[in-house]
């Protein structure tokens, strides 16, 4: 059994070996074969050459378009009960052209995050007799190095991208004096882009983020990119657009880069930038840049055992894991990979969430039909998954900003299109706060958008226990939210459910009973888990604040006719209000199955006849030979099947996400061959709802109870964790051998009641007393949490 001290958190000690760095023994050729680093704001991939050295450069705010009112169909609100009608009475291809003509959206200038340009280094030393050459990214420290030697000579590159400074910071190096060379350029690829160098040491560009493809080409944000050159000897020269570095012994280049969105002056804030991080060293830059790194990523450690595997280059090991071979310390590695790249990707001074592609855009999701913008039927929920749960819920506060943004812009939606109070948004957002239902049938009207990316303020709040936050943030959004619900929902006749609708549930489609494939509906299933949700937690909001009596009064009321779940013909988890024949059996969105996580409304212990039937819905599709099967949808899996309590199907699915849906530097892909994408293009989501589902697999805690190790798979028999959150506040340090916990602590975050689920008889206590205890229900003990407490959890002697 581990002792208390084993399983402290290990804030800010020093690993003894660390094992948490991607490394190759190669540049990167491909743009998924190099390194990010980021700072929440500025985000920079390191290609590492020898001969060129490319960075890849990107900034948030980077966004083609304009803010417009003019998205929303005017048709909607005329025509609303003539398609309810239409669907109610059956008349499916009569309310799907309808809905075509008078409901989708117009794109309009509706814009997406591009790339900013790429920071290119060409080396006057050939690079023909290049060893000993090795690339990483050190998750610890947040450092991108690149060490190579040429002859005699060793050369050394560090990579970082500071939040407290605000800048990218590149410093190369070399182990001979005046023996770095090279020119500094930039390119800004095929938008609109100047450079010019500046004397004495400064190279600037400048350009309009510009593209045709989801705008005019006359719209979007005035870039600006500027370097700053410090060297140590030798001599720099600013040449027409580019400067020149000879016989230095080593070089600072600080990268400042802006935009004018929402009427920033991006001149004065990189000069300011610029000149603030030129007044420190190198050392001083790097320091702090690491403090701050690991005062977030040092509350989480996870240890899962590691094979010789984990000596290999990264690439290597993904081989090896493809052919078959064991390598835990990989999944311990993609866990906090995960962690590392909501961090360098969503600060809490981040001026906006992550999109689909986090801060890095490889200029290939922005040229896809889809945009690379706020998904909201997935995508930015699964980006922020792992926020609360592995320990980084300042990181969710650029989420909070844009959710609280919408608010004013969806109560214009709500009014004009749907003339109900409240606030609506759906399927996706921009930068500019578009709220508008999609420009196509199937995807564009999910009404429920909005309210299922809201739903993330109350998990903070279960999460923290932020009375103030409650009070301020999350109600008064979800208040608006379930405002809008109660006017828009409509009685179904013949149920006499209150039902949603039209709406899809993305991005499926069903048949009608004469047989026509058909998207949209009355009252489909993820409509009711979003709806019901929301009603729910508003309604215990309300009575923690004391406030809103009457409305409270209407939600209990609604709440109780929302529909039911239902199980369909084929033992599934229906996932429209009709037990209709599924048109695309193989598709990647089971949006329904949201009941099972991120809601608790379907468990194992509360509803196993429901746990049951959503098994079969994922099945019927997960085991079909055409399997839409893209890193979103693999990502869902491992936390489904971790509430599913099964260990090895969802070590299964992440095994899978490693080795198919994950390139050489772990980013994970959608598939080439699906949704249009006609070749692997990076979704971040994929990393991110897998480093959630880790954390499922190892501890969760919903419907007010904590279990330990619910999903542990075969594959992890012994290991440790330590800094897990729990809802009801607490962070949670495992111990476990031969697949059962030898012991746990809990670090409670304020005062009340906590609830563990154990598989055997536990005793708890606190600084060596026990604790007394209660037993609600068959294993489950009880037990009265203090603020500061800490809780050692383990076996009772028999």
């Amino acid at each position: 059994m581990f002792g208390v001290s084993t399983l402290s958190n290990a804030s800010g000690e020093e690993p003894a070996e660390n094992l948490l760095k991607l490394w190759y023994a190669q540049p990167a050729v491909r743009w998924m074969e190099s390194v990010p680093v980021g700072n929440g704001r500025i985000g920079a991939m390191v290609f590492g050459g020898t001969d060129t050295a490319r960075i890849a450069l990107n900034e948030s705010t980077v966004w083609s378009g304009e803010s417009s009112d003019r998205h929303l169909n005017p048709g909607t609100r005329p025509h609303m009960q003539k398609i309810r009608t239409a669907l109610f009475e059956g008349r499916y291809e009569e309310a799907m052209k309808l809905c075509q003509k008078y409901m989708v959206g117009f794109k309009r200038n509706y814009g997406s995050h591009l790339p900013m340009g790429d920071l290119l280094l060409q080396f006057n030393s050939p690079g023909t007799d290049v060893k000993d050459y090795r690339r990483e990214l050190d998750l610890d420290e947040a450092v991108a190095r690149v060490e190579y030697a040429i002859g005699e000579r060793r050369y050394k590159t560090e990579v970082l991208c500071s939040n407290p400074d605000d800048v990218l910071v590149i410093r190369l190096s070399s182990d001979k004096p005046g023996d770095l060379s090279f020119e500094v350029g930039m390119n800004g690829g095929d938008k609109p882009f100047e450079v010019r160098a500046e004397a004495p040491a400064t190279l600037v560009m400048t350009g309009k983020a510009f593209e045709k493809n989801h705008s005019n080409g006359k719209t979007g944000v005035a870039f600006r990119g500027q370097i700053k050159a410090l060297p140590t000897g030798g001599q720099l020269v600013a040449e027409v657009n580019s400067l020149k570095i000879t016989n230095a012994d080593a070089v600072l280049l600080l990268v400042a880069i802006n935009t004018n969105y929402l009427g920033r002056d991006a001149a004065a804030l990189c000069r300011t930038q610029l000149d603030a991080a030129a007044k420190k060293t190198y050392e001083q830059l790097r320091d702090s840049h690491v403090t701050d790194h690991r005062r977030l990523f040092r509350r989480v450690t996870l240890d899962l055992g590691a094979t010789d595997a984990a000596k290999l280059p990264t690439d290597k090991r993904l081989e090896l894991l493809k052919s078959g071979g064991a390598d835990p310390q990989l999944a311990t590695l993609f866990f906090q990979y995960g962690r590392y790249l909501m961090i360098a990707g969503s600060r809490e001074n981040s001026p906006l969430p992550l999109n689909l592609q986090g801060i890095w855009n490889d200029n290939l999701a922005c040229n896809m039909g889809w945009t690379c913008d706020f998904h909201m039927d997935i995508n930015t929920q699964q980006n922020y998954w792992p926020s609360e749960s592995c320990n980084l819920t300042e990181c969710h506060e650029p989420l909070f900003k844009l959710i609280e943004s919408l608010r004013e812009p969806g109560a214009k939606t709500a009014r004009d299109a749907y003339d109900c109070n409240g606030w609506v948004c759906h399927v996706f957002t921009n930068a500019w706060g578009s709220t508008a239902p999609g420009w196509g049938l199937g995807w564009g009207i999910h009404v429920t958008g909005g309210t299922w990316l809201a739903s993330h303020m109350w998990d903070h709040y279960e999460f923290t226990g932020d009375k103030e936050f409650l009070a301020k943030r999350a109600y008064p959004t979800l208040k608006g939210s379930a405002e809008f619900f109660l006017d828009y929902m409509v009685e179904d006749p013949k149920t006499h459910w209150l039902v949603t609708g039209p709406a899809s549930s993305p991005e499926n489609a069903y048949r009608s009973p004469d047989g026509k494939v058909c998207t949209e509906s009355m009252g489909p299933t993820c409509d009711v888990v979003l709806v019901r949700d929301l009603f729910e937690h508003c309604l215990e909001a309300s009575k923690t604040l004391n406030t809103d009596a009457d409305f409270r009064a209407k939600l209990e009321a609604a709440v109780k006719k929302l529909p039911p779940f239902q199980i369909g013909k084929n033992g599934q988890l229906q996932e429209w209000l009709q037990d209709y024949e599924e048109a695309i059996p193989n598709h990647r969105h089971m949006t329904h199955l949201i009941s099972l996580y991120p809601s608790d409304q379907i468990t194992p212990h509360k509803t196993p006849d429901l746990a049951k039937a959503a098994r079969v819905s994922m099945e019927r599709r997960t085991e079909r030979p055409d399997w839409e099967d893209v890193e979103w949808s693999r990502g869902n899996l491992i936390n489904f099947y971790a509430r599913l309590l099964d260990g090895e199907a969802a070590h299964n699915s992440l095994l899978l996400l490693l080795t198919k849906l994950s390139d050489k530097n772990l980013m994970t892909v959608s598939v080439a061959g699906i949704a249009g994408a006609p070749e692997n293009i990076f979704a971040i989501d994929g990393n991110t709802s897998a480093a959630n589902g880790i954390a499922e697999m190892l501890l969760q805690s919903q419907d007010g109870e904590i279990s330990l190790l619910p999903a542990l798979p075969k594959a992890w028999p012994t290991g440790k964790v330590t800094g897990l959150k729990a809802r009801g506040g607490h962070e949670l340090d495992i111990a476990w051998k031969d697949g059962k916990v030898t012991e746990a602590n809990s670090h409670p975050m304020f005062d009340g009641m906590c609830k563990i689920r154990a598989a055997i008889p536990i005793q708890i206590t606190k600084g060596g007393a026990m604790i007394e205890t209660s037993t609600p229900e068959s294993g489950v003990v009880a037990f009265t949490a203090e603020k500061g407490g800490i809780y050692r959890i383990v076996a009772k002697p028999k």
